[in-house]
């Protein structure tokens, strides 16, 4: 995936400016592709200049309005290409997992906590997708923009279960590790979160 073609999705869901768009990125769009608002405003230019989109034209004189962008007929026709390409699964590339391997050369040290931060965060995400799902995608929103959206956010969630269930089994491993390698004198390292 790339930061053009989630541009031109969110432009043809609906003309917007640079600042609309940055903040449709943090709110939606983001969960799955993220982007910088100097990134967004950089990729408009290039998508401008590349004939792919172009300022939206204004019934009134746009003096100190923001610019609003609509998708041209090469840019959807772009878009339409890039959603038929083939393309391979990538590899899950997460820091943790490649710290946890790391763990089984040099030790646990810190990183019951870690993994316990990691469930929390990952338990609020799920949370946050649920009321999204909620909200949003009741029996009434059954268009077919709806329920690929739809799609796209179950997708998310089964996600977050997947986390959420590995890292409840990492966590609990951790801490049965770390009550294994105390003496019988019970001074030995304790986990540090619950």
């Amino acid at each position: 995936m790339s930061l053009p073609h989630a541009i031109l999705t969110a432009l043809l869901e609906k003309p917007s400016s640079g600042i609309e768009l940055t903040r449709r990125f943090d709110r939606s769009i983001g969960y799955f592709w993220s982007a910088t608002h100097q990134q967004i405003y950089r990729e408009l230019g290039k998508l401008e200049q590349s004939g792919a989109i172009r300022e939206l034209r204004r019934q009134q004189p746009a003096q100190g309005q923001k610019k609003e962008y609509e998708v041209l007929p090469a840019g959807r026709a772009e878009l339409a290409a890039w959603v038929g390409r083939i393309e391979d699964p990538k590899p899950i590339r997460d820091a943790l997992l490649l710290r946890l391997r790391a763990a089984g050369v040099v030790g646990t040290q810190d990183l019951y906590a870690e993994v316990g931060r990691h469930l929390v965060l990952h338990r609020a995400q799920l949370a946050e997708y649920r009321a999204i799902e909620a909200r949003d995608f009741g029996p009434d929103r059954a268009s077919p923009g709806d329920r690929v959206r739809h799609l796209v956010l179950r997708g998310g969630i089964d996600l977050e279960r997947f986390w959420v269930g590995w890292l409840e089994d990492a966590h609990r491993e951790l801490r049965e590790m770390a009550e294994e390698a105390r003496p019988d004198t019970g001074t030995g390292p304790e986990p540090t979160a619950k």
